[in-house]
């Protein structure tokens, strides 16, 4: 056996409302995002209670994926730090290190490639083993799993439970519209190994991903990927169109009803719940929309084998990779994959 742990890696969020300031601080720190505009982010959880709904979305992933590995004879203790909030990786990995775990994988709770969704947590994974020492355990990040059967079946499944909520007489105008959250154009162009191909992975892969969705659960629908939970100063360009104002534009064409699908995310972050289930919602409502959300993947029993499956393949070292995509592949990702793109003035 060649690794001796997992550790899921997962952003993080505040559980108290004490905690909101200090982990946006966290999440921003160093991008010169002035305190105004943590404020009104702040307001969002403060909906929710100060809680965020991710590191709990993280503990019953956790519990299932340890009860999926000892349900199959995969003996491999699994760990669980974050990146913006407690239990912080840096402190996760020591704990590896006081536990002698020498050698692990990293399950991040993003499937795609790209700066923030890729290459930033495997440089916090660098940062929290410098941080632990020179005997920090080496931990190696599993591959992207956008197109992989288990994350690509459980969103389908959800789009065509959706759509039998609405409708059916107003099926041929009703619209999937899949969505990710907005990174800057300047990221989205460097996402990938050089030389990067237009539009960058992040966004290919999205697209890919939409595209396997909808050909599994309406191929008859049409389907647009767009964008959702922009942040950052206002000149600065990002991707678009925001998902607000492509319902508004969706509902001047004649479209009836949609389903929207956040194929961006593994759980039902607060982007969520708060910027589908409450923003897009009302969007959707002051246009006459009927609209729907689809669920995402959560702890559906073939995402948690998939992560299974994804350790089996580098412990085996297999080159077969179950894959429902094109898009050129590789396993890990080289040193200069997804650099960020030079910092505007605020």
């Amino acid at each position: 056996m060649p690794y001796d742990a997992l550790v899921l890696v997962s952003f993080g969020g505040p559980e108290r409302p004490e905690d909101v300031i200090p982990f946006l601080e966290n999440v921003t720190r160093g991008r010169g995002v002035p305190p105004e505009r943590l404020a009104a982010v702040a307001e969002h959880y403060y909906h929710f209670g100060g809680v965020s709904p991710i590191n709990q979305q993280c503990r019953e992933l956790l519990a299932a994926i340890e009860g999926d590995f000892a349900a199959n004879g995969l003996d491999l203790p699994v760990y669980w730090g974050n990146r913006n909030w407690d239990p912080m990786l840096t402190d996760t990995v020591a704990t590896m290190k006081a536990d002698g775990v020498q050698h692990a994988l990293a399950f991040v709770t993003s499937a795609y490639g790209g700066f923030s969704s890729c290459r930033q947590y495997q440089d916090d994974i660098a940062k929290a083993r410098a941080a632990v020492g020179p005997d920090a355990p080496v931990i190696e990040k599993l591959r992207h799993f956008a197109d992989h059967p288990g994350f690509v079946e459980p969103h389908a499944d959800a789009v065509r439970a959706a759509l039998g909520t609405l409708d059916p007489a107003r099926r041929a105008t009703t619209r999937l519209v899949f969505t990710a959250h907005s990174i800057p154009t300047g990221m989205a162009v460097t996402a990938g190994p050089p030389p990067v191909t237009p539009p960058g992975r992040y966004v290919a892969q999205l697209r890919e991903t939409a595209a396997l969705v909808a050909a599994a659960a309406a191929p008859d629908l049409p389907w647009d990927l767009v964008w959702q939970s922009r942040s950052g100063p206002p000149q600065v360009p990002w991707l678009e169109p925001d998902v607000n104002d492509h319902l508004a534009a969706l509902a001047d064409t004649g479209v009836t009803g949609v389903v929207v699908s956040p194929i961006g995310f593994v759980s039902d972050h607060l982007e969520v719940i708060w910027d589908l289930d409450n923003e897009a919602a009302a969007t959707a409502k002051s246009r006459n929309l009927d609209f729907v959300r689809a669920a995402t993947p959560g702890t559906d029993p073939r995402f948690v084998a998939m992560v299974r499956e994804l350790v089996l393949e580098r412990v085996e070292d297999t080159e077969t990779q179950r894959r429902l995509g094109s898009l050129p592949f590789w396993d890990t990702c080289p040193a200069d994959c997804c650099t960020p793109p030079a910092r505007r003035p605020s």
